[in-house]
This record gives structure tokens, sequence and C-alpha cells, in this order.
């Protein structure tokens, strides 16, 4: 069986239609997908650019500027038809079990802020064993998660713990749009997807990552 190709996008606040996305089996956007964040035409609009996308599936998760998700939860997931929806919940496809949050520690006054330390550690409690694809708003601590070279690492040092002890196969994340990039560390590989720079200028082109798993489900 082929590999199952994964096609890693995220932080396009709202200019997901410029962007010239290639084929996978996949599509994966972890969060900020909107611009402001409170209009559901923004919703609308993501939605319908998901459904003209060819791919198998399409997952997503909610980010910081994704306001609607924390604030009108109902509503919000009722418009995105088009994709399968993970907040602090899983889903298996093509043999490999996902995981998405949208949870990042607190910044400014955005959604799905959560204090570090034991506020934010009981999230990352709920990831099961066994996750092949975790898919997370903002980056463990550490791991491609610079704003720029100089500065602080800004990841959150709960989520690297429970990476560390449940080794997932592969970690997509944003966020932080100066991190955007690619490393792997003890048999996890980690994408920061971000599209945009710090300026929010979409400068960056989806990442694709290619996972075997012929040995998983012979």
């Amino acid at each position: 069986m082929p590999p199952v190709r994964i096609v890693c996008i995220s932080d396009t606040h709202g200019q997901h239609a410029k962007l010239s996305v290639p084929a996978g089996d996949v599509l994966i956007h972890a969060g900020d997908f909107m611009a402001f964040g409170d209009t559901p035409k923004e919703i609308v609009d993501f939605n319908h650019w998901l459904g003209k996308q060819p791919h198998r599936f399409k997952v997503v998760i909610a980010g910081n500027h994704d306001l609607m998700f924390e604030r009108h939860p109902g509503a919000a997931k009722e418009l995105l038809s088009n994709a399968i929806y993970l907040e602090n919940s899983g889903t298996e496809l093509l043999g490999l079990k996902f995981w998405g949050s949208p949870v990042q520690p607190e910044f400014n006054n955005w959604a799905f802020n959560v204090a570090r330390g034991a506020a934010i550690r009981r999230y990352w409690q709920m990831i099961p064993e066994g996750t092949d694809v975790l898919v997370t708003h903002g980056p463990p601590f550490g791991v491609l998660d610079k704003s720029l070279s100089s500065t602080p690492h800004l990841g959150c040092e709960e989520l690297a713990k429970a990476i560390e002890q449940i080794r997932p196969r592969l970690n997509i994340f944003g966020h932080i749009h100066g991190g955007r990039g690619q490393m792997t560390a003890n048999g996890t590989q980690f994408v920061n997807a971000s599209v945009v720079d710090e300026a929010y200028r979409l400068v960056h082109e989806p990442q694709v990552v290619e996972i075997d798993v012929s040995s998983e489900i012979a």
C-alpha cells in the first residue's frame, strides 16, 4: 500500500484562496483560518474553498484567531461542513489515528487560551496513547517555536512533555509564524505549517509529509 500523503497548512488568516495546494490524501489545517474570527461569512468562505479541494479527507482545528469556534461553537461547527473538525477529539483515517486540539498557552485576549502548567496539562492528558498524527494549534516548547531566531521559545512545556510520552509519528502545528519549517526528534516529525510570516504576508507554500502505514494495517 502506498504511504498516506498529508498536506499541512496553518495560519492562512483568510488568505486560503491564494494558496496553491498540492495533491494528497489528507489536507490538514492547524488553525487560524479566519482573519478576524467573529463573522460567519469567514467560515462560509473557508468551507466553500475546502469543498473544492480534491483531497479525500480534510481535517481542521481552530486557532486563537478563530473566535467564533469558542464563543458560538454550535453555529461555527455547523458552517464547517466540508471538514472533519477536531476539538480535543480524534478520528481514524486510512489506518492512522488523528487527534486535534486548538488550545495554546495564554496570549492576549484570544480564543482557546489556557494558563500554562496544570490548567493546560489536563488538555494534553486527553491525547490517547497510540495517536499517530497530533494536530495542535501551537508548538511544543523548544520546537519551531520562535518568532525570530533571537526571541525566546514560545511553545508549551506541558505539550512537549506529553509528546515525549506519547511519541506520535507526526505533530502538525502553526501559531508561531516565524517558526515555520520541519524537524524530527525522538521519533516524532514536527511540522510548523504556517504559511504567513509575522507580518501576516502569505509567503510560504503548504508542506507535504508521507507516512507509511502498510506495516500497521497489513
